[in-house]
């Protein structure tokens, strides 16, 4: 059976040899060769770009690689890898395909005909606003949660730090005080508002969206409505919350919302940034798919990524995975992925709906060297937990001053990775470092939009590959649903809660 063959293997991945990081590079001359790979693609009119990724300084080793291969095999890898693109039944307890890969050329031929009618919908509102046909816009808020705001934060935050052809804020929280900031930094004259929800229900961005709509009314602007541009697989939701359908741009119902930055979720990358730059993002990403869809075993570099995951996850158990970008412009790519991985697969059962074999998703956690060098990386060394680290860094720099800035960057970037392997003997036990810590870098040339999209899609298919070892569905997440719920159960008083609760619910004057 495969259920008791795949036990088998992973019965023996946990019981191979473990060898230090020094005895396997003493061991194997040529491991760096055998455990980094260059990905490199060549955009139209944005030229070529790379990342090398090394995983030597993880534990991996040929005799790990030839028994992850086996567990890929008996997972049916492959064939999951196919339906994916094929438009199969991939997330199966709510009975749909996964296309967002079709966002991006990369799907059937129906799926990417309907994305690039969908993008090209986008493209043309896009020229129109910057073309002055809703008026002078300088700003934009966007309006989301989850997803639909992460992506959107994290690609503006990332590309725009030169130039913005509009100042777009990303809105999320309930919390009034995020759309208040907001609030402060536009001219309700000149500012459009994006309102971004797969069901256009999500009671969040509803809730801020009237927010939104009764700022521009009390700040004297005739029209708040046609202010308003809806990003939804529910058009006819928004139609009947007063959006003009010609400022309306859906998206497939199979586009997840942790998978939607390809959509017209996208569109305040595209306002802020130009339509070109926006389709450069998704060429950078079907690059990383042609890679994911043709490579094969641990030539299959987000596979070999899953690889390592599930060593120190299920092997070593290691409960957290931290990512550290060595660029400012990738600030926000650790809480991206956040959600990208753990909602994903942060999962106790099967896709079949059985009990989980061991341990899912780590909890990923990350920041910005060189800050996290002051602040967390004192546990990486010395800690009591074995924790592998993602490094991520770009040969080319973001800024145009001295270039010791950036030298001096990569060097510490570098470094970290080096220490944390070696560490470092003494007498004195307070100043030893015991090392023997993995990690694995990400050294790209350049961080553009076609690269920003390249890394995102990397990581989208690593996390699909950890499921598939895992035997998960990483398509839903139920488990969100629970806490909103509850808080509508809280605000109708229906229900019974705990003592705590109700406790708490008077003292905050809720009850």
């Amino acid at each position: 059976m495969t259920s008791d063959r795949i036990a088998a293997i992973w019965s023996k991945l946990e019981s191979a040899e473990r060898r230090t990081l020094t005895q396997l590079f003493d061991a194997h001359a040529d491991r760096v060769g055998k455990l980094s790979q260059r990905i490199e693609f060549d955009i139209p009119d944005h030229g070529t770009n790379g990342m090398l990724v090394d995983w030597s300084k993880t534990h991996l080793d040929d005799d790990l690689l030839d028994t992850f291969e086996e567990l890929a095999e008996a997972s049916g890898f492959a064939e999951a890898r196919e339906a994916l693109f094929d438009g199969g039944i991939v997330n199966p307890t709510e009975g749909r395909a996964a296309t967002h890969g079709a966002m991006r050329g990369s799907g059937t031929e129906a799926q990417v005909e309907e994305a690039e009618a969908l993008l090209a919908r986008m493209g043309m509102l896009v020229e129109a606003i910057h073309q002055g046909a809703l008026g002078e816009i300088k700003h934009l808020i966007h309006i989301g949660i989850g997803g639909s705001a992460l992506g959107p934060d994290l690609a503006v935050d990332a590309l725009t730090r030169d130039l913005k052809l509009v100042d777009v804020h990303v809105v999320s929280n309930i919390d009034g005080l995020a759309l208040e900031q907001a609030f402060d930094a536009c001219d309700p004259e000149t500012t459009l508002i994006a309102v971004a929800s797969k069901t256009f229900t999500t009671t969040e961005t509803m809730t801020n969206a009237a927010s939104a709509l009764k700022w521009l009314a009390d700040n004297d602007v005739s029209d708040p409505s046609g202010r308003v541009v809806a990003l939804t697989a529910n058009p006819e939701r928004a139609v009947e919350w007063g959006v003009d359908e010609t400022r309306i741009l859906p998206f497939p119902e199979s586009v997840g919302g942790r998978y939607s930055l390809w959509s017209s979720i996208g569109f305040p990358v595209a306002l802020a940034t130009g339509m070109d730059d926006f389709q450069a993002m998704l060429a950078g990403a079907h690059a990383i798919d042609t890679h994911f869809r043709e490579s094969e075993g641990r030539a299959n570099a987000p596979l070999l990524a899953a690889f390592a995951d599930q060593y120190y996850t299920r092997v070593r158990g290691c409960q957290t995975r931290a990512v550290f970008a060595y660029d400012e412009r990738l600030a926000l790519f650790p809480d991206y992925l956040q959600q990208l991985e753990m909602e994903s697969n942060g999962k106790s059962v099967t896709a079949d709906g059985k009990p989980v074999g061991g341990p899912t998703a780590p909890v990923t956690w990350g920041g910005v060297g060189t800050d996290a060098q002051h602040a967390v990386f004192q546990l990486l060394h010395q800690g009591t937990h074995l924790i592998p680290v993602d490094f991520i860094a770009s040969i080319a720099p973001g800024d145009e001053l001295d270039p010791a800035h950036h030298k001096a960057l990569l060097m510490n970037c570098l470094a970290q990775g080096a220490a944390l392997m070696a560490g470092q003997a003494s007498d004195d036990p307070a100043r030893s470092y015991e090392g023997d810590r993995p990690s694995a870098m990400f050294l790209i040339d350049d961080l553009d939009p076609a690269m920003l999209g390249a890394l995102i899609a990397f990581h989208e298919h690593r996390t699909f590959a950890n499921a598939v070892l895992m035997g998960i569905n990483p398509f839903d997440q139920f488990g969100v649903e629970l806490g909103k719920a509850i808080a509508k159960q809280l605000d109708t008083g229906e229900g019974e809660f705990d003592a705590s609760t109700q406790a708490l619910m008077e003292a905050a004057g809720l009850g």
